[in-house]
């Protein structure tokens, strides 16, 4: 049995990833697109390749992804990859462990700051005095 992709649901699904409504997908497809035709296209099993061609360039993806992606097999193959069990890691899937301990990373970009800040005020202060010399000569 032949499975059959469906175009518009997968704009929507692209589209909802990439956090744009009906309305900003309109807008970057341009004038002729408003929320009422983005939705009826979301609703079509099989989208002409001119407007998805379209569609695709203006979700910055390639046409392939909306033609050929197929949920049922994402989530096979999301559930045979991922392994909850998986005790050499913990679960790898929430767990996060730094090779740095990133309270070091933020005093050293503090520090950097604080020697950019007094480099800065040293600049100015030189200024002020050039200034102050040129006035002194002119008067």
């Amino acid at each position: 049995m032949e499975k059959t992709i469906h175009h518009g649901r997968n704009i929507k699904r692209f589209r909802e990833v990439f956090g744009l409504k009906q309305e900003g997908l309109a807008y970057e497809l341009g004038d002729d697109w408003d929320q009422r035709k983005v939705s009826a296209l979301e609703q079509k099993e099989v989208v002409d390749p001119k407007i998805l061609e379209e569609v695709a360039k203006a979700l910055k993806i390639p046409v392939a992804a909306i033609e050929n992606f197929d949920e049922e097999q994402a989530v096979h193959i999301i559930a045979n990859t991922v392994n909850n069990n998986d005790h050499a890691t913990g679960n790898a899937l929430y767990s996060y462990c730094p090779t740095f301990n990133p309270l070091d990373e933020l005093l050293k970009s503090l520090e950097e700051n604080k020697k950019l800040y007094e480099r800065l005020l040293q600049s100015e202060k030189d200024k002020v005095e050039m200034l102050q010399e040129v006035l002194k000569k002119i008067k």
